[in-house]
């Protein structure tokens, strides 16, 4: 059966699989990325790469749903050998991914690749903390491509009915906490915060609030990481949001669609909803963004949401052209495509300098926060095979402390029996 792939550089389609041509030294690499959404940035840097390297050319096979789906689609093609050559997987989706491959010698380590371009390279390109995105059990499986942790974005004109200061919106959990209070109060008909976990697609949120206090969601022996005061405080705060901050329990595309009419006064969301939720509001308010809060100054951070960029080919001129093709994606020309359509946090540190996105950035400051929490990024963890339906599990059980059927604690002892019960089945 063959698959139809987007050739690029020629403006062509494939209707079969490609294949290397070592005639005058061309090389075809088959590429799969999920969210069809994302050809909108995909598309024009692989134009621009190809461009640059015209014995490359980048032919997409057709998107995955979602990471989800591109990850069961990239574990049935490990098995037939009809693997891609590079492929983006989500953050919390490779390392199952990498522990599947490796033993199979399927995924690349790309530590002596980057090894090779010199650690000034490196060290200009790259925190560690970025790169560690890209790690499992310590090897460079991945290379950061897209990336982003929750941010605030609010109301500076609710802010203001409370006798807040819009240039100056709360640090810290509590003063967001009293400000959501102080909103509802202010103005009885709308919400004062919400953060909603209770119907967000993924745990990213709750990982959000488990993280940002120290915790962790998994110990390094693969035990549940959040059952101590992190865990605790993170249950407790969830409650809150709703008996102190004024919070209704509504769904996800609801929350951002009252939010954009004036009748919430801060949520808390992805950068990449950026354009989005800045649709929605249109000139109702003028719009502000703030970093997310860390409790934790040392060890907090915030979950990262995106793709790493992976070279699964074993072929050697086809690994060379990959190499090639995923430095240039991670590159500052690369990220500035890719932040100024989506809101993401550039995974390369150069990108958000004067020559790329500085100008940008001026234009968009509600874009900076996102960038500014760049040094706290941490792994969005993931449970391995059971990882959506835990989620699910634990949705319901956050859902239900924040209604006040189950206290807190309670909740937080059966979340984590549930996990481990789930991750050992």
């Amino acid at each position: 059966m063959t698959t139809r792939r987007t050739l690029l550089a020629s403006g062509a389609a494939l209707l079969a699989a490609p294949a290397i041509s070592h005639a005058q030294g061309q090389v075809t690499l088959d590429v799969l990325f999920a969210n069809p959404s994302f050809a909108r940035f995909f598309t024009p840097i692989a134009e621009a790469f190809t461009r640059a390297n015209p014995s490359i050319r980048i032919a997409f096979r057709q998107p995955a749903p979602n990471y989800d789906e591109q990850h069961q689609a990239l574990l049935r093609g490990a098995l037939t050998n009809q693997l891609p050559d590079v492929t983006f997987p989500g953050f919390n989706r490779l390392p199952e991914l990498a522990r599947t491959l490796a033993p199979r010698n399927q995924i690349a380590d790309l530590a002596p690749m980057i090894a090779a371009e010199g650690d000034a390279w490196k060290d200009a390109n790259f925190s560690p903390r970025m790169l560690a995105l890209g790690q499992v059990d310590g090897t460079q499986y991945g290379m950061p491509f897209n990336a982003s942790s929750p941010i605030a974005y609010y109301n500076p004109e609710l802010v203001r009915r409370a006798g807040g200061d819009p240039d100056s919106f709360p640090k810290d959990w509590d003063g967001i906490v009293a400000l959501g209070g102080r909103i509802k109060a202010a103005v009885p008909e709308a919400m004062g915060v919400s953060y909603y976990i209770n119907s967000f697609d993924s745990d990213w949120l709750w990982q959000a609030l488990v993280q940002q206090g120290g915790g962790r969601m998994l110990n390094a022996d693969g035990s549940i990481g959040f059952g101590g005061p992190a865990g605790q405080a993170a249950m407790a705060l969830a409650r809150r949001f709703v008996t102190d901050a004024g919070m209704g329990l509504i769904g996800a595309d609801q929350n951002r669609q009252q939010f954009g009419t004036g009748g919430i006064g801060v949520i808390f969301d992805s950068p990449a909803r950026l354009g989005v939720i800045t649709g929605l509001v249109g000139g109702r308010f003028p719009l502000r963004t703030a970093p997310f809060p860390i409790t934790d100054a040392t060890n907090g951070g915030v979950p990262t949401g995106g793709n790493a960029a992976v070279i699964l080919t074993r072929d050697a001129a086809k690994r060379e052209a990959a190499w090639k093709y995923v430095k240039y994606s991670a590159g500052p020309e690369a990220q500035k495509v890719a932040v100024e359509m989506t809101g993401y946090l550039p995974t390369n540190q150069r990108a958000a300098g004067p020559e790329f996105l500085g100008a940008w950035y001026e234009q968009n400051p509600n874009a900076r926060s996102a960038a500014m929490q760049a040094d706290k990024s941490l792994p969005w963890e993931d449970y391995g095979a059971n990882g959506p339906r835990i989620h699910r599990m634990q949705q319901e059980i956050l859902t239900a402390v924040m209604r006040g059927d189950v206290a807190p604690e309670s909740g937080l002892q059966r979340m984590v029996q549930q996990t481990g019960s789930m991750m050992r089945a």
